[in-house]
């Protein structure tokens, strides 16, 4: 098993900053069958193989992911789109 661990600054405010994680929760939902649910300012999302969770606190995000046998081998490619993802809504 890998682990993605990756913080990443933002300026949004609360509100905006979780509009826009659950955009992209949106649309991992819709694209791979994920489900996410909202535990205060923490984003937990699952899917076979795939456990983790977006955490937001002022000025940075903080995202986990425990990835399974079979995405373990996908981890670099995984992990770059996250933070082309982050990069692109966030700044």
């Amino acid at each position: 098993m890998s682990r993605i661990d990756i913080h990443h600054p933002h300026s949004l405010t609360a509100a905006k900053a979780r509009t826009a994680v659950q955009e992209v929760a949106d649309k991992l939902d819709a694209r791979f069958g994920m489900q996410s649910r909202w535990e205060g300012d923490t984003l937990h999302f699952t899917r076979s193989g795939v456990d983790g969770h977006i955490a937001l606190a002022p000025n940075e995000l903080h995202v986990t992911a425990q990835l399974g046998f079979l995405l373990s081998a996908m981890k670099g490619s995984i992990e770059q789109e996250i933070r082309r993802v982050l990069s692109e809504r966030f700044g």
